[in-house]
């Protein structure tokens, strides 16, 4: 990592329209400027909407690393005009979304500013969001606990699917399903 440069964690999640061609297009999106580079992106993994309104369509998320030059609110203007351009609409807290982008971690950086709680305040109990992040960083931790030890704690780790690249729209098959008869 050069120097300047701060190594962080951000997840990616999606539960409306095509899926996976938002996650696709969205890391393309978030490093985009030269201020933020790539290190790595997790496979993608099927979930049960977490909190929000009951009967959600299934999440499809994923988790990158990048390292950036950008200040935590910088990089948060960046997070939330990506989402924009996905056509995020905030309406229902936790409700669906074409697109959510959370800052996880900004290198060792610790706040409590209510615009921006680093670590991210409920990543520690979200299989969503350590068992995607363990498959890239698997000596990772958070707050002194590995993070696939977490993931396994987690409520929601049952929940967990690999995503096969079918059933990319609203979490209903759209090519390629097959139906047992």
């Amino acid at each position: 990592m050069n120097s300047g440069y701060s190594k962080v964690v951000l997840a990616l999640g999606s539960n409306l329209g095509e899926r996976n061609e938002t996650l696709t297009e969205a890391v393309a999106d978030l490093v985009d400027p030269p201020e933020i580079r790539l290190l790595a992106v997790s496979p993608i993994v099927q979930t049960k909407a977490v909190g929000g309104p009951p009967g959600q369509p299934d999440f499809l998320n994923m988790v990158i690393t990048v390292e950036t030059n950008l200040t935590p609110h910088e990089l948060l203007a960046h997070c939330q005009s990506v989402e924009n351009k996905h056509h995020r609409v905030r309406e229902v807290r936790w409700g669906p979304r074409t697109l959510d982008v959370d800052i996880i971690t900004y290198g060792d950086l610790r706040s409590d500013d209510p615009v921006l709680t680093l670590p991210h305040p409920r990543a520690a109990t979200r299989a969503f969001v350590l068992y995607p992040w363990s498959l890239i960083e698997p000596a990772a931790t958070l707050d002194g606990e590995r993070i696939s030890t977490l993931a396994a704690r987690a409520e929601d780790f049952g929940d967990l699917a690999p995503f096969d690249g079918f059933g990319d729209f609203d979490g209903l098959p759209t090519a390629g399903a097959v139906e047992d008869r």
